[in-house]
């Protein structure tokens, strides 16, 4: 299972996977990114990226199809092709196979994982501004959500969090912590002894903490990811994750939800029928990216670097006045449109209500498609989630576009 990451010249070395499609190959996707909007539009919202599949994975793939492997899911090593990339990746040496379910996706796991630990009715706590799933998945499933709000740098601020444990243990008896590990839309990679101090107030709490980490994978260079599980203090928690994200992977669903040593019983409590529902191309899928997906993985992440740097200097010349901190993880970017007047309030007003979403001005006079940031709790109005792993022709169009749309909307304002 290789891991090594070949040099730029080396003869047999993939290419950078975001620059292996044109847009013409791109707008025959039927994916819900580029089904959503009219052929005019640069769809940089939702969490797909612009790449060809692995070859590891089409490999498996096409062999599953030829020999019309198309049944009911197996597991067939996922979880140990898993332990491998983990202990390999990160250092989780301890990972075990044996605490671990399959199950349909990231959100339906994390739902499975909350009926074991919460009652309905029960508490369960975010940080936001957050994934907007969590929200919609924790209600949908009859718990209220209760949000911690992330501080002025994006990361998570722990007086806010203790006080949103307290109260959820007012409100429930069996509360719960969904973390979002690397922060989705943020892309902050949380530090070890932030995650041990969130261990700590949890335990203090009786706060049960379910960890979502689909973007794990995709820590750029110079950081690096410490799964939840292998902090002191988590050994009750809760990790769910796939490739989902990392390998482009949404398609074929299959992920993992994993027990810390002291969760292990109550997730062999998980009903049979939840493992009904993964795809078993899914877990061919995902387990071939996980054994041999390592060398485009690597190649995936220099571009993803190389993107993060050409949008910073992207927006410094089109969209001076747009925030902008530099994701660490993930390949999300969370753009503060504040100040793009007259879209927004004024920059030193208290308020975080903007009079026009500025998703919908890029939308309409750029045609540039984002996430609305108000989809993602308290923090988000004003802002949008722009997904840059697309190739640096399309980012630079896309990013020329937004700039040119603002400044006409000044001007017109200006009238």
């Amino acid at each position: 299972m290789s891991r090594s990451t070949p040099s730029d010249d080396h003869p047999t070395a993939v290419p950078n996977p975001l620059t292996q499609l044109t847009l013409e190959q791109l707008r025959r996707r039927t994916s819900v990114k580029w089904g959503s909007y009219a052929p005019d539009v640069l769809p940089l919202w939702v969490a797909e990226m612009d790449v060809p599949l692995a070859p590891a994975v089409t490999d498996a793939l096409q062999l599953a199809i030829a020999l019309g492997d198309t049944g009911y899911a197996h597991p067939n090593g996922y979880a140990e092709a898993f332990g491998e990339f983990a202990a390999e990746r990160w250092g989780w040496t301890d990972f075990s196979p044996g605490r671990t379910a399959v199950v349909p996706d990231v959100m339906l796991g994390i739902v499975e994982v909350l009926r074991l630990v919460t009652d309905p009715g029960d508490t369960v706590v975010v940080c936001s501004p957050v994934y907007p799933p969590f929200y919609a998945f924790a209600r949908h499933a009859g718990r209220q959500v209760v949000e911690a709000p992330l501080g002025a740098d994006l990361r998570i601020e722990l007086a806010a969090l203790g006080e949103a444990f307290r109260r959820a243990r007012a409100r429930s008896k069996r509360p719960a912590f969904l973390l979002c590990n690397p922060h989705n839309p943020t892309g902050v990679v949380h530090r070890r002894a932030e995650l041990e101090a969130v261990a700590e107030l949890a335990d203090r709490h009786g706060v049960r903490v379910i960890s979502d980490e689909i973007h794990a994978p995709l820590a750029l260079p110079g950081v690096a990811v410490t799964p939840y599980l292998t902090v002191t203090g988590a050994q009750n928690a809760f990790a769910v994750t796939s490739g989902s994200k990392a390998w482009n992977l949404a398609g074929v669903k299959a992920a993992l939800a994993i027990a810390g040593p002291r969760a292990a019983a109550e997730l062999a409590r998980m009903p049979e029928e939840v493992s009904h529902g993964p795809s078993h191309l899914g877990v061919v899928a995902q387990t071939a990216a996980l054994r041999a997906g390592g060398e485009w993985l690597d190649r995936l992440l220099r571009g993803l670097d190389a993107n993060r740097t050409r949008l910073e200097s992207l927006l410094a010349e089109h969209l001076p006045t747009v925030g902008y901190h530099r994701p660490e993880g993930t390949y999300l970017a969370w753009l503060d449109c504040r100040r793009l007047s007259p879209h927004s309030a004024p920059p030193d007003s208290a308020s975080d209500e903007v009079s026009t979403d500025p998703a919908q001005l890029f939308l309409e006079r750029a045609r540039v498609a984002l996430s609305s940031g108000h989809a993602f709790g308290t923090g988000g109005a004003g802002r949008v989630r722009l997904n840059f792993a697309t190739s640096p022709g399309i980012l630079t169009d896309a990013v020329t576009r937004m700039g040119r749309a603002a400044r006409e909307a000044g001007t017109t304002a200006a009238r």
